[in-house]
This record gives structure tokens, sequence and C-alpha cells, in this order.
């Protein structure tokens, strides 16, 4: 099940997104990437900014969760995570085309690792298209898709 998420669950959120995160970080043998940084301050503040979708399992544990904000006719879509026992279910596909029913008819823009294939792969089985690759760091890669 896919709800908005409410102030009382960003703390859940964020320590779910610390646990999906690390593998993200092994892909690159470095634990100091933002998503491992972010304060819980930073996690109120994109509430505020946007949407927060949670997925929970059948007994009401958020499993799964995506942000997105509006800015100049392009929604940015972050922070798409699933617990790591719980991936490979569809729950990632069903939280990014909900994030995409929250903001109809808009074109939207999201950013991975390229390293992250099996992101990738997800995005465009999707609909997204890669229109940037950005060199962040010596070992960091970031590839932008976009969609609409």
């Amino acid at each position: 099940m896919i709800k908005k998420a409410q102030k009382e669950d960003l703390e859940k959120i964020l320590e779910l997104q610390y646990l999906a995160y690390q593998s993200e970080a092994k892909l690159f043998g470095n634990m100091d990437i933002p998503p491992l940084k972010q304060t819980i301050e930073e996690v109120y503040n994109e509430f505020q900014k946007g949407t927060i979708l949670k997925a929970l399992d059948d007994i009401g544990v958020i499993i799964g969760s995506v942000r997105a904000y509006q800015e100049n006719g392009t929604v940015y879509i972050g922070k798409l995570m699933v617990h790591p026992e719980m991936q490979r279910k569809g729950i990632g596909t069903k939280l990014l085309l909900e994030i995409e029913r929250e903001y109809p008819n808009q074109r939207y823009e999201l950013f991975t690792s390229t390293k992250s294939i099996s992101n990738i792969r997800l995005y465009e089985r999707l609909g997204y298209k890669i229109f940037k690759e950005e060199a962040v760091s010596q070992e960091l890669q970031f590839v932008y898709l976009q969609k609409g």
C-alpha cells in the first residue's frame, strides 16, 4: 500500500534511507555519500517543499519511500528507496508511478549513479531516457534521466 507520508513518518523514512543506501555506498567503496549523511531537519525541509510517499507492508511498516517537488515545470524525483529485503518485488515501480500520479502531465527528472545499473534499468523500463551524465568526483558519476 502506498500513501502520503506524514510528519511523524519522517524519522522512520530516514532510518530506512540509511539502510537502503548502504548498497549504493558499497558500489563506490565509500560510505560518505549524501543520503547516508542527511539529517532529520533536511528531511523535514523536503517534506515541506514537496511530496514524500511511503510504501507499507501488510502490518503497516514502512518498506519504501520516494520524494518529489515541482519547480519551473519540472518534477524532481529523488530518494526512491526500498528496504533491501523487499527489493525486486515491484515496490520501487509502484512508488515511482504513484509519484507521477501526484504530479500528472509534467516533465519528470531524476538521477542516479552510473554504477546503479538496476536503477537505470528500472527507470528506462518506465519510459525515462538518459539526457546527461556528470562527473561528481573521480569515482562518482551521475546519470540524469527524464520523462515527459
